[in-house]
Parts: C-alpha cells; structure tokens; sequence
C-alpha cells in the first residue's frame, strides 16, 4: 500500500519573540530574547520535540523597522543562531537566507556546508536576490534592476553548488597509518567565472551525511519560478487564499519539470500565523492585548482595513469596538489589488467589529487563524488536502508560549488525522523533506 503524503512543518523563528513584534511585552515573554540564544535553542528543541522537520530564519542585512516600540525583525545573525541551534539539536533542519546580490558565493558555500558538516547534513540555504535600498546602503551599493539581480542569483547558486561538489566524495580518507588526510587528486578547483561572479575554489571541506545543504527560494514573478524551477528543492511562499497557493504550487511545479526535474522534488511551503486559545474569543483577546501595546498604530491600520474594503475608515468616523452599519456594509466591496481583502469584508459582513477583524489578522503578512487547536488543524488539513502546498512555514503570535501549545495542542490532532509525521524519517534534512541526495551543481 502506498504510504499517504503528509505535510511539513517549518517553524519560521523571527527575532525571538514571535510574528508581533509587540510580543516581547506580554506577561511570561523573556524581554530580552532578542541576545538569549539560549531562546532560540528551546524553541527549536521543542520543535524537535514536535518533529517539525526545519526551523527557517528569514533576514534581511539591515534595520528597516522602529526599534522604540517594536523588535527586530530578523536574529542578530541567522547563522549563528542556526550555529548554538545545531549544537543542541539532533534532527530538526537548519535553514537561513543570505542574499546573492550582496554575499561573495565562496562566502555563502563556505559557512553553509561547514554548518551541514557540523550538523551531520540538516542544514538548508534560502537564496534570495534582496532588493531593499536600506540594505544596499549598508553594502554602499544601489539596488540593481531585477534582471540584473536574478542573473547574479544564477551565478551565485551554480557557483555555490560547484564549491560544494569541489571534494569527491570519498576524497576525506584520514589514513593514519599512511599519513594521508585526504586525496588531493580528488580535491579539484571549479574555475568558474561569470559576468558577476568569479571562484577559483575548492572548499577546504568535505561532504556532509546529505552532500551538501539544501537549496530554498522565497521570490515571485517569472524569474523567482525559474529560479526555484532551476535549484529549489524547498519554496517558501506567501499565498492569502487556497486558488492561488495552489496555481502558484502549479506553476513552481510546472517550471521544475521544464529543467528535467521531477515536480515531486520540490516542496512548496505556505506561511502562516496564529493565535492559540481554548475558544476563539481567548485567542482574540490574545491578540487584542497584543495590539493594545501600540494603541499610536492602530488608526493606520483601522484606515487600511477601510482601503481593502472601499470604505473610508477612520478612528474618528466609526466605532472601531462595535460593526459596521448596514449602510456602510452595503456600500462596501473587496479591493482586487489586494488578496486579504475577501477575508476582511467576509469578517465585517458577519458583524465582527472593526477591532476584531483586525484582531484577526486580515492585514498581516500570512493568513491568520484566531482561535481554538481544533480551528487550525482544520485550517491546515483544508490548504494542504487542496494542494496549495506541501507543507507550512507557520509563525507563532508569541514564540515563548506559541512553539509549546501547537506542539502539544495542534501536532496530535494532525498525526491523529493522518496529517503530520510520528517519526522522523531519517538523519538529514534532504531524508525528512522526502527530497534527493545531491552533490555538485544541478545544473
């Protein structure tokens, strides 16, 4: 009997804290998580402990957000969180992006199959192309036009995956008695140059248990589906509904097998964010909590939910605590620029309040369930039994509680349902992905 596919799991770990950034002020949170790598380590463990099979740090080389009231978005720096992850840790992947617009590749290949090595092959690189002008001013460059920045990620990533494969794999011998540490005749430069980048190589490091580490993508457009159809093995995507997580999956897909690849090889993983309570009002007032924190942003939000509904919304010309009237419900429609929009006005027409749809998250940056352990599973068996995706890169509101409560609360529901995994299935991150063993370039 064939074994019935299951979804994966990714714990995307933010700054410490959690998917809002007012998370550090609620009672239990450790204020100072941002530097307590030991913050990281538990969370990842009780992940583990969940058999979720990676933790993902996404970044971005820059301070772009307020740091009077909010957290970092990002660690201080992923690979070395990834680095006290890996040592107190035994199966959970370790995956982190670095740019390939502002990172020489020989940088890239070297820390990431070092980790691989010392993590015994669980370790994952998102490659992205950035395009933020904050950080191009940290490297004292200017953003480049985006052609330019995806031929510079084809570079990057052929020339990364040659450094990588610049050992045989029986090259490492550590013969004591012949005095021999590794063959040479099996340790060989690439002489790879492109119109960006250029290596001479080898790496000074030998294979890990998987070969080398996996190749992950987050980008959109043409050039991010060839770029994942070109080498991703695993795609972190940010869908709103399940019609386009499921074309956006189709296409990734279909752009996989156009560079000779089985379209099974690539995992596509759905962000997602939630909100824990033993009834969906406690889960709302969690959040209610959360955005009482910064009471000063709340009438851009109230304004933008009005945007996304077509309606002028203001703290001044509606009572954000109690619903829409009737009239205004009649006069309002969903924004078709932007995908939240259906959700919204969904919320508003069953007559939540202004507050409550926001405290639902319809603005945030991956969908958000509100409520009970019952309510996302049921959220996450719907988008994955429809094919919008392989798995999820789920966002906890508040990591120091959030992590816990859906290993405990959520996983069983979904191993009880046939969902999620027992048991790890193997040592490496390629083996618990379900994802071929590679060594050298792919293409």
């Amino acid at each position: 009997m064939t074994k019935r596919k299951e979804m994966q799991l990714a714990l995307q770990m933010v700054s410490g804290y959690g998917g809002e950034f007012s998370a550090w002020r609620m009672p239990g949170t450790d204020p100072a998580a941002y530097t307590n790598m030991d913050s990281y380590v538990e969370r990842a463990k009780i992940a583990e402990k969940g058999k979720f099979q990676m933790i993902f740090i996404a970044d971005t080389p820059a301070l772009i957000n307020d740091l009077g009231p909010q957290t970092p978005m990002f660690p201080m720096d992923p690979m070395l969180a990834l680095m006290a992850v890996a040592r107190e840790t035994k199966h959970i992947g370790l995956v982190a992006t670095q740019s390939t617009t502002f990172n020489y590749p020989y940088n890239i290949a070297r820390q990431f199959k070092a980790l691989d090595v010392i993590s015994h092959g669980r370790v994952g690189w998102n490659a992205v192309t950035t395009s933020q002008p904050e950080t191009a001013a940290n490297f004292g460059a200017q953003i480049a036009s985006r052609k330019r920045r995806y031929e510079m990620a084809h570079e990057s990533i052929q020339i990364v995956q040659a450094l990588w494969g610049s050992w045989e794999q029986d090259a490492l011998t550590i013969d004591v008695e012949g005095g021999q540490f590794a063959d040479m005749d099996k340790i060989q430069p690439i002489e790879l140059e492109g119109q960006y980048y250029a290596s001479r190589g080898p790496l000074p490091i030998p294979p890990s248990e998987q070969g080398q580490p996996v190749i992950f993508q987050a980008g959109g457009g043409e050039e991010g589906l060839e770029l994942a159809g070109s080498y991703a093995s695993g795609v972190y995507a940010n869908p709103f509904d399940i019609e386009s997580a499921r074309e956006h999956r189709q296409a990734i897909r279909q752009s996989a097998a156009r560079f000779g690849r089985n379209p099974d090889d690539i995992k596509i993983y759905a962000g997602f964010m939630f909100s824990l309570g033993s009834t969906e009002e406690e889960a709302l007032e969690r959040r209610r909590k959360l955005m009482s924190f910064n009471p000063e942003e709340i009438p851009s939000r109230v304004s933008y939910l009005g945007s996304m509904v077509g309606l002028p919304l203001s703290v001044y010309s509606v009572d954000i605590d109690q619903p829409l009237s009737a009239d205004m419900l009649k006069k309002a429609y969903a924004n078709p620029i932007d995908p939240r929009s259906h959700r919204a006005l969904q919320l508003l027409k069953q007559g939540l309040s202004v507050r409550d749809v926001l405290a639902h998250g319809v603005i945030n940056y991956h969908p958000v369930v509100a409520g009970t352990p019952v309510q996302v599973a049921n959220f996450l068996e719907q988008w994955f039994l429809a094919s919008a995706c392989d798995g999820f890169s789920i966002v906890p509101d508040i990591s120091y509680d959030g992590v816990a409560d859906f290993v405990d609360q959520v996983v069983p529901i979904l191993q009880d349902r046939g969902l999620f995994h027992r048991e790890y299935e193997g040592k490496t991150l390629r083996e618990n992905m379900g994802v071929p063993y590679q060594y050298g370039r792919i293409n």
